[in-house]
Parts: C-alpha cells; structure tokens; sequence
C-alpha cells in the first residue's frame, strides 16, 4: 500500500491514537478517530482517503465560510454581493436557512466572468451585477447610482440586470444597472500598459440628471469576505491605496470621499456624511470607502478606472509581460463557425476564446476557484483546443506534463486521482495522431515510465474479488461519489496502454507489444467485472464500479464511448447507461449529478450528448444541446453545476472551461466526427444552422489531416463540400446531414475539395 495507509497503520501502534481519543471524551467531545474510521466505512479501503490538495483548498473555502458566517448575517443591513442578497432574502427561491450551517458558502449564484488577454494568467471576475474583482481571490469595486435626494440605487439588488462578454480588439464585460429614472454602465477589460496587466474599467452614466456616481471599494467578493484592512488617499485625491499596496486609480479627482471602518458600518450608510480623514485602518478588516463623481461630468467624458494587477504569490510584485500576442493572432488558427443560429454561434466564439485565455502555459479549467491544474481537466480542455487547431498553445501546454511526472511514472497533479496516467499519454498521442509530428525523446520516455507505472498499479488479477485486475480505489474524478474501484480510471489505463503502443512501435517495438496486450487483457478483466446477477435492476448498464449499484456516478463509465472510443458506436451498454441516466439522473432535460455537485452539469450532459451522436440519436443529441445552451449565462459561460431552481451556478467555478471545451467539441463533432477508419460528416447539423445563407466549419484537425465542411442550399436542394489537406491516405467520407440521404466516398487528392449533391429523404 502507500504512503497513507502505512502511516493510518503506523497511527494504530503509536499512544496518538489513545491520547486523541481520551482528551476528546474528557472534554465530552465525540472521538474523532472513531468517527474517520465510520466515514471510511462508505468507501472503497483506498490509498488516498482524499488528496491533501483537496483538502488544503477544501478548509481554504470553508475559512472563509466562517468568515461569512460571522460578517453577514449580523450585518445585513450592508450591502452584499448579488449572490448575499439573494440566498439570505427568505422572500426569494435562493433562500438557504443557516441554522446548523457550518459555514455561509454561495451555494446559488457562483457565477462570474474573466477577462484577460492571451498569454496573461490573470483574471479580473465580475458578477452578475457588475461587482467587479481586479485582484485574484481579493476585494472588490461596485458602482452605484447616488441621486441628490431619495435612496441609493443599488445594482446588487435589482432582479433584471444586462450584461455581456463581447470580443473586440479585447475581451470586454459590459454591465448596465437600469432603474427608472437612473442608469449605470460599465465597460470591464484587462489591458497591457507597458507590459504590466491592468484591470480598466470605463464608467457612463447614460441616465440621470441629478447625482452621483459612487466608486465604492468592498471588502468581498463572489465568494464571500475578502479582507480591507486600510485604505488611504491618493495625495492628489485621484485614487485609493488599498492594504498599503494596492493602487486604484481614477482619471480624475471625484467630487468628495468618504471612508469608513467596521465600526463606523458600512459606507453606504454615510454618503452624505462629511467625513475629513484621507485614510483609515480597520482592525476587523471591513473598511470601505466611496469616491463620488456628479453625473454631468461622466456624461461629457466617461470615468476610467485603473487597477494595477500584482503577482498572486508575490503580492508585492508587478509582473511583467514583453510579448504576447494580440487576440485576432491567437484566434487565428482556430476553427471558425459560420452558422445561422445566432445564440449557438455566440456560445462557441466565446468557448473558444475561453480555451485560448485559460492556457496561457498551464491550462486552468476556471479563472478563480479552479485555477490549478488537473490533468483530467486538461486532457479535455487540451483536446477541444487542438483540435480546433491550437497546434502550438497545445505543444507549450505539453511541455509542462513531464516535469509534473514523479520518478516511479505517476502523473501527479493530485494524489490518489489513477486516471491521470491515462489522460497524459492519450493527450501526448492525440497530439501526434492530429498533427503528424513525431513525439519528443522527453516525451517518448514520460510515456514509456508512465505505462509502466499502469501495468503495476494494477490489483493483483487472482484475488478473486470484483475488482480483480483493476486499478485500485482512488478518489478518481471526486463527482462520482467516494473512493472506489472506478471504470473512469481503468478506461482511461486502457486508453492509455494503447496510445503508448502506438507511439513507441518505432522507439521500442518489443515494449509496445507488451502494452497492447496488457491494454487486451486489461479490457478484457474490465468487461468481465461488469456486475451480471439476474437481480440486477438495470441489465447490461455499467456502474460506475464493480461494487456499486446504478447511481448518478455511472456517467465515468461512459468515458469508454466518449471520448476514447474503446467501444463503438451504439454499444448496448453505454446506451443502456445513458437511458439509465435518462430516467434517473435528470432534471429539466440535462444530466444532473445528485452526488457532490448536486446540480446540472453542462459538461456531463454534453457528454451524454457525445453518446447518443455517435450512436446516430441526433434528435436526442439536439435536445441535451439546446438545454446547454438554455443554462448558459448572460455572458455564454457555464459553472461548473447549475442550481436546479435558481440556474445559478452552485458548485465549483463560477466560468468552467471544461464546459466551454465540451460546446466548441460537441460542434465540431456535428459537423465532423471521427471513427477509427472514416470520418462521419454533418451528422449533427442542424436544418437552422445552414437554411438561409449556408453553413461553415473549420479547418479542424483529424487524423488525416484538416477539414473544412461547408453546407449551402441551391436550386437542386442542399449541396455539401469537404476541403481536406490529407497528410498520407485519403479518408472514406460518410455524410449523414440529418434528412438526407447518406452517401459514401473515399476523398481523393492531397489537397482536394469533394462535393456532394444531397437528396432530401423527407
């Protein structure tokens, strides 16, 4: 076993034990080690009862939980985030009582939206009410319209609020807070001066004749408090210095300043005050201040704020970029969409965006909570971004798995996760396989190290047990429930066997032999642990383990089908699966996991929707789309789980990348799908997509080469053309445009465009 178990072991021998448990019945305290002995109870005896990385960020959120749990109920009179104002109102459908609450986490409403340029790995946020936050995991600015008389008008608590994420030369947030007789807008973006990343921010006030503007610095964020322990005025009125570090600068000095401290309350109960401090500390923690600046001039010339962006490790360090390139260069590549369904179009330019901003070197499956790496994360972010054509961010990406390597072969991104080997070689194959470049030698030996590291983790084949012969329990993908013997992982060992196969024929024939028929005989040992008692409720589907009944965690299993292709299309289990889920792990026609996220998940159902493509289901492949697209923030962003009532985001990141990576691929597949020895063309296109002026996708990578597909109506009814650039033989071309008539073809020339006259079979 490893390192935990021996030391759980060691635990037992030693007087700790004795001692713990002794001091916590002295002090009428439940025994704390009897109670983590119960709770391993409910899992698979694992390793790993839970990667120590997990854990850390685990009491990181829970610690401020705390913190919200001390600041905001005592103090609602303040005024909170959009999220704060909505789950702590008992007259609204977010409501969550707190009674017996450990901590107050936004369990509602994590929504929020980055931006940021290529190549840059910072992320200013802003919420679903404008609150913006410059400075990762830091305070917060809030704009709110100050009339000369009647009350403050405050974005946060409005119902109906207009927001969007555009892409100009930059990626710009633009908010609009409208009441009757007042309106607030602003513009959100992060811009390079000199080399140094900037949060901007442009205020207007397009409505409005009589008052203010109020700058308000707050000391939360979407996520609950964020600490301002001092604040102080620029010398020549222009701006704050916030925590004796940070600067926020205005391009003029506004009207008046107030200040406030925890115990003076909050600065939106002292606007009209006169207030003559020009700084001032707060030992709680909880100072705000306020910068007022009369309508009439913001409406001759708009105000523009300036946030310098510090090093997140080093918070006294501006960090400094030379080059980066600008965002027409970095979309370039990448497969452009022509359709016209104009919302669909919308969700995948800023998918694909999204991709190209959070790989910036590592690759971050959000700008916030999530901005770490996981390989699984990567592996499906990395996958969507080189196939749409991202050749050269993919490579950079790339390099960085191999130092994550430890010396036995483990990819480690997090300890106890054994689907992470999988997922490296699959990547470093898929990379090979798209684009026809021959691995790295580093890159032959991380792959060589890490299918061995495969072969030996596997359990012993003649224990007799259900598990025999697969990888061991782990914490696996930490949505499927608690530590188990997971088929996630084992699909992933399989896929991973025999990629490493492919790739080291010519480098160590005789290795890649033994990794084929480990990778066989590994599947084999899986499709015979398939749990197959006639008692069994849901025959032939898989579970998400061996041991485990059907449950909401049997979306790993499908892993198999997409995207690895271990089974072919239409498999009776992987069907049988997804009718599974179907019928029982749905809510408002998307997959909803009932087991951690306990909420819809955008990615998972794309994944479902991948299924039942590939399995020719296009009209269900549609409905489990639409409702995607239906989740989906004003800003085309997804959380990582969606609230069943509110449709806020109630688990993990605010903007899950994973998400926007499932969208662009789940497109691409439509109009181009990969099998072993053809390519299934238009498949998934929609009649709205191409009725009016046509449809266009590409050029996207396969293993063949690029494609570009385009669909145009003429006078005999639908034409369809596939321009490839083929880099050995030809692919058989299958078109399948849904209401026509199939037709076959081997694609002819290098570099040829093959058209096709399609007959409508409605």
């Amino acid at each position: 076993m490893g390192r935990y178990s021996f030391f759980s072991r060691g635990l037992n021998l030693l007087p700790t034990r004795f001692l713990i448990t002794r001091a916590a019945r002295a002090y009428g305290f439940m025994d704390p080690v009897a109670l983590l002995s119960k709770l391993r109870n409910f899992a698979q005896p694992s390793e790993v009862g839970e990667p120590i990385e997990l854990l850390r960020a685990g009491m990181l959120f829970h610690a401020r939980g705390l913190v919200n749990t001390k600041a905001i109920q005592n103090n609602l009179d303040w005024i909170w985030p959009y999220w704060v104002e909505r789950q702590f109102n008992p007259a609204d459908e977010s409501f969550i009582p707190r009674a017996f609450s450990f901590s107050h986490i936004n369990l509602t409403h994590r929504n929020w939206t980055a931006v940021g340029v290529p190549d840059v790995p910072y992320y200013p946020i802003v919420d679903p009410r404008g609150l913006v936050t410059p400075i990762f995991d830091g305070w917060s600015l809030d704009f709110w319209f100050v009339p000369d008389k009647g009350p403050v008008l405050f974005p946060s608590k409005l119902t109906q609020f207009a927001q969007t994420l555009a892409m100009r030369d930059n990626l710009i947030i633009h908010s609009v807070a409208d009441w009757p007789l007042a309106a607030v807008e602003c513009d959100v973006r992060l811009c390079l001066e000199e080399g140094e990343p900037h949060c901007c921010v442009t205020v207007r006030a397009p409505k409005g004749d009589r008052g203010s503007i109020a700058v308000v610095l707050r000391p939360y964020n979407p996520e609950g408090i964020s600490f301002v322990d001092s604040v102080a005025m620029a010398a020549d009125g222009q701006g704050w210095t916030v925590n004796g570090r940070n600067p926020v600068t205005f391009d003029r000095a506004p009207a008046r300043q107030v200040l406030s401290t925890y115990a003076d309350g909050d600065v939106a109960h002292r606007l009209f005050e006169g207030d003559s401090r020009r700084a001032v500390d707060c030992p709680v923690g909880m100072a705000t201040a306020a910068a007022l600046f009369p309508v009439g001039e913001l409406k001759a010339r708009p105000l523009e704020l300036r946030v310098p962006i510090y090093n997140e490790l080093k918070p006294r360090q501006r960090p400094i970029f030379s080059s980066t390139n600008s965002w027409p260069v970095s979309l370039a590549p990448l497969a452009a969409l022509r359709i016209g369904d104009e919302p669909a179009q919308c969700l995948y330019d800023l998918a694909v965006a999204n991709l190209v901003l959070h790989a910036p070197g590592e690759v971050y499956p959000g700008p916030y909570t999530y901005k770490r790496f996981w390989f699984r994360d990567a592996a499906f972010i990395l996958n969507a971004l080189l196939t749409l054509g991202g050749i050269e961010r993919t490579r950079r990406t790339l390099a960085e798995f191999a130092p994550r390597q430890r010396h036995d072969g483990y990819f480690l991104s997090q300890e106890g996760e054994w689907d992470s080997n999988g997922e490296a070689i699959w990547m470093y194959h898929r990379f090979a396989e798209l684009t026809g470049e021959k691995p790295r030698d580093e890159w032959l030996a991380a792959i060589t190290k890490g299918a061995r590291w495969i072969t030996r983790k596997r359990l012993p084949a003649d224990s007799g047990r259900p598990e025999a012969g697969l990888l061991p329990a782990g914490f696996s993908a930490e949505h499927l429930g608690p530590n188990d013997f997971y088929y996630w992982d084992d699909f992933w060992g399989v896929a991973g066997l025999r990629c490493a196969a492919r790739l080291l024929q010519k480098k160590d024939p005789a290795f890649a032999e033994q990794c084929t028929g480990e990778a066989e005989e590994f599947l084999a040992t899986i499709e015979r642990s398939f749990p197959s008692s006639p008692q069994r409720r849901f025959p032939d589907a898989i579970p998400a383990s061996p041991k485990r009944r059907m449950d909401s965690g049997a979306v790993g299993s499908l892993v198999a089908d997409y995207p690895l292709q271990i089974f072919g299309p239409g498999d009776k289990r992987i069907l049988k699966t997804a009718d599974y889920l179907r019928e029982h792990s749905s809510f408002a026609g998307g997959f909803f996991q009932h087991m951690i996220h306990s909420g819809i998940n955008a990615y998972l159902t794309l994944h479902v929707a991948q299924i039942r493509l590939r399995a020719g289901h296009v009209a269900e492949a549609w409905q489990l789309m639409d409702c995607v697209a239906g989740l989906a923030s004003p800003t085309g962003q997804w959380p990582e789980a969606i609230h069943p009532r509110t449709r806020g985001g109630c688990m993990g990141d605010g903007q899950h990348i994973w998400a926007a990576a499932e969208w662009a691929l789940m497109i691409r597949n439509c109009f181009v799908r990969e099998e072993p020895d053809r390519l299934v063309v238009a498949s998934g296109v929609k009649h709205e997509w191409w009725k009016g002026n046509g449809a266009l996708f590409g050029p996207t990578l396969t293993p063949w080469g690029s494609v570009t597909v385009r669909i145009t109506p003429d006078r005999a009814g639908v034409s369809l053309s596939v321009q490839g650039e083929w880099r050995g033989a030809a692919p058989r071309l299958e078109i399948r445009l849904p209401g026509y008539a199939t037709q076959e073809r081997m694609a002819g020339q290098k570099v040829a465009t093959e058209q096709f006259q399609l007959i409508s079979v409605l």
